[in-house]
């Protein structure tokens, strides 16, 4: 897979400026998209954290 990866992006680096800039663009989305997966997974999803802030207040 990634060899893949490698030899595409070292045909991408050789084209034209705009086909580079796409590849970056697309490359930051999924990495953006992975980050925020393991974000998800980390952080609790049904909001503990905000229930704890509101017992606080009471």
């Amino acid at each position: 897979m990634v060899e893949l990866f490698l030899g595409f992006y070292s045909l991408v680096i050789s084209e034209s400026l705009l086909i580079k800039f796409i590849f970056f663009v697309v490359t930051a989305a999924i990495v953006a998209f992975g980050i925020l997966k393991t974000i998800n997974k980390i952080l609790p999803a049904n909001g503990d954290i905000l229930q704890l802030g509101s017992e606080d207040e009471e």
